[in-house]
């Protein structure tokens, strides 16, 4: 996840693929060819081993005997949704990204981290063909995830969709995004 996070997209890849050897059969390994393969897989842009990394990691969940029992820890159908919204993205498979990414954010709560992420999400998937709507969509987050529960990654996000939408239309976004306050470290200072 550092290594991704980083743009270390070789290492996050070389990480993921040694931790699904070593993970066990179901939810594990079914999180690790999700979560961890097919990011890496989609944003060095091989699609063919992303798309089979997928295959791997439904495959594993379906096998999983646990399945979607509650109560499981772990893995949910909106998260795996995620996962594949955010491939889809970097891979350019826009239209691909929206409908997933709105299924993630369907099956969440509101103003939950789980529903920002796929908000964002599909935000950024709307970006270039309606980015009046994915500023909507990012401001509508800003509204209803107040500031100190924001993660870093919807952060991320955000200042990710302010810089690749057209000017004209990131400004309020922007302005929003200066008004929020700063994340903080373990010892209280400013990041």
């Amino acid at each position: 996840m550092v290594a991704r996070t980083t743009g270390r997209y070789d290492a996050a890849l070389a990480h993921a693929e040694r931790g699904a050897r070593l993970a066990p059969a179901g939810l594990a390994r079914a999180q690790l060819h999700a979560w961890a393969l097919l990011p890496a897989l989609a944003r060095l842009h091989r699609a063919d081993e992303a798309d089979q990394a997928l295959r791997t990691a439904l495959a594993e969940l379906e096998a999983d005997p646990s399945g979607t029992a509650p109560g499981r820890f772990g893995f949910d159908e909106p998260e795996l949704a995620l996962h594949q919204a955010e491939a889809d993205l970097a891979l350019g498979r826009h239209q691909q990204a929206r409908t997933r990414a709105e299924a993630s954010a369907a099956a969440c709560p509101d103003g939950t981290g789980g529903w920002a992420a796929a908000t964002l999400v599909l935000a950024q998937a709307e970006a270039a063909g309606s980015p009046q709507d994915a500023v909507q969509r990012a401001l509508h987050v800003l509204d209803h995830v107040p500031a100190t529960r924001l993660r870093s990654t919807a952060r991320t996000r955000l200042h990710q969709l302010a810089t690749t939408l057209p000017t004209h239309h990131a400004t309020d976004l922007t302005e929003r995004l200066n008004t929020i306050p700063a994340t903080i470290d373990h010892h209280g200072h400013a990041l």
